[in-house]
Formats: C-alpha cells, sequence, structure tokens
C-alpha cells in the first residue's frame, strides 16, 4: 500500500478518534435541551417519590441526564413483559441518581436493560474443591454483567422505589455494580480520583467490609444487609443502597463510611 494511502488512513484514523467525542457531546446537548416529555414527569410522580426530595437544581439534572441514557440505551422485555415508557422512565431515573454531579459518561459499557416481570432464576455452574462441577438454581431479583448489560426484576424495581428510606433498592444496586465495573471487575474499587482518595477509600471500606463480616459471623444486627460481606462488590452496592436511602443513619453510625461515598457520589443526601 503507498505511503500516502496509509498516512491518510492515519489522519482519518486520528480525526474520528478526536472528532467522535465530540459529536457525541454535541448529540448529548442537544438531547439534554430539549423539553421534558409531560408523560415521562407524571411516571416519575407516581413511581418515584424519592425525586420529590432532590434540591431543584438536582432533578433539573436529573431529567436532563434521563434524556440522553433513555435516547442510548435498549430495554429489552422478558418472560412476554412489555417494555413501556413506565418501566424506561423509572429504571433510567435510578440509574441518573447515581451519576449526579459527576463526569458522566453514562455507563459507556452498558448496552442493553433486560428487564423481567418479577423475581427471575438462573443457573450456576460451581466447581467444588474436588474438581467436580455442580448446577444450582438461584432465584434474583436483579444483576449487573460487565459485559454490558444490567438485568431487573420490573416488580422489585417498583417496590425498592416505593418505600424510599429502608435502605433497599434493587435498582441502585445494579447500577452501583455498573460504575464498579468500569474499571474491571466488580471489587469494590470503582474508578477514583487522586492517589491520596483511593488509599483513603481502601482503608475505609476495606475495615467496613472486615467489620460486617465479623457482625454477620457472631449475628449481630448491622445497618447494612448481610448480603453486603459476600464480597467487596456487594458491598459496595449495599453501602450504595443505604446512602441515598438511610443517609442520616449511615452518618451517625459510619461516618467516615459516609464521607467516601459522599466523595465518590459528590452528592451529601443528608442536605435533601
Amino acid at each position: 500500500m503507498p505511503a500516502v494511502i496509509i498516512s491518510c488512513l492515519g489522519l482519518l484514523l486520528v480525526l474520528w478518534l478526536v472528532g467522535a467525542p465530540w459529536l457525541l457531546e454535541r448529540k448529548r446537548q442537544r438531547l439534554r435541551a430539549q423539553p421534558f416529555p409531560a408523560p415521562w414527569r407524571a411516571v416519575l410522580q407516581q413511581r418515584m417519590p424519592y425525586v420529590r426530595r432532590l434540591p431543584a437544581d438536582l432533578q433539573l439534572q436529573l431529567k436532563q441526564h434521563m434524556q440522553v441514557f433513555l435516547a442510548e440505551k435498549t430495554f429489552i422485555g422478558c418472560n412476554g413483559l412489555e417494555i413501556t415508557d413506565e418501566i424506561r422512565v423509572t429504571i433510567a431515573a435510578h440509574a441518573c441518581l447515581l451519576i449526579l454531579n459527576r463526569p458522566s459518561g453514562y455507563y459507556p459499557n452498558l448496552r442493553q436493560i433486560l428487564v423481567y416481570p418479577d423475581s427471575f432464576v438462573v443457573q450456576r455452574d460451581q466447581v467444588d474443591h474436588i474438581g467436580l462441577t455442580h448446577r444450582s438454581r438461584e432465584v434474583l431479583a436483579g444483576e449487573s454483567w460487565s459485559e454490558g448489560q444490567v438485568i431487573l426484576s420490573w416488580q422489585d424495581t417498583l417496590d425498592g422505589a416505593a418505600v424510599v428510606d429502608d435502605g433497599q433498592n434493587v435498582a441502585i444496586h445494579e447500577f452501583a455494580h455498573q460504575l464498579d465495573q468500569e474499571s474491571g471487575s466488580a471489587n469494590g474499587a470503582p474508578r477514583l480520583g487522586r492517589r491520596a482518595q483511593r488509599q483513603s477509600w481502601s482503608s475505609v471500606l476495606g475495615s467496613e467490609f472486615a467489620t460486617l463480616q465479623a457482625r454477620v459471623t457472631r449475628g449481630a444486627p448491622s445497618l447494612f444487609s448481610d448480603y453486603g460481606a459476600t464480597d467487596p462488590g456487594e458491598f459496595f452496592a449495599v453501602i450504595s443502597e443505604v446512602f441515598f436511602e438511610q443517609p442520616e443513619a449511615m452518618a451517625e453510625e459510619h461516618a467516615a463510611l459516609y464521607r467516601e461515598l459522599s466523595q465518590f457520589y459528590q452528592l451529601d443526601p443528608l442536605s435533601w
């Protein structure tokens, strides 16, 4: 291939790499500038009482993020569920709550949200200590895959949205996993900024995770679900639920942990 053609192809590649993000942001700006549809506003009022707690500037930002999210992500109904605007808007509101005030790529790895009518069954293969493979069945309300999918039970999503202060919200849980998976596997270490922030995060969350595991072992009560003691990734998702839904209790009982999450999410739910 002549050198001039190679040079032209290289130049086109550079122009695409530089121009594509700019074009994408221009498109997103246009989406954010559009009026928020009245039917979507009605869904938020009916299904998301949590949104009413947000300050006016965050409500506006949430709606703008939702317009981008809903334009870019594909929703797929499973087990006969028909995807409606009610489903799309309710789930998008949860997803966008987690990216308020943060530099947002709108979950760049996420392509699809699969929605089941209710809890769903998955089969898993597990290898025991002697190398035998066992297949088990689990009933789940949600999952997050690093391959670009979030799976949710619609009924469990509705239940989580309806009660805003019980610390249990499957949609927040699964989208927290997506943020965690932006840095690789869901290991409780999402993308962080400065080195000092990473060190503080590791120290505080590591200590709190060990404390929860110890409490679970001796059967002691905790603000956090026992499921959070499964592994660091589940711990991050569980404490994210509590951060948004029970900020007063979390700030009182786990002040350092609350500060870490407040810095990560760039939000202070105590002020709402």
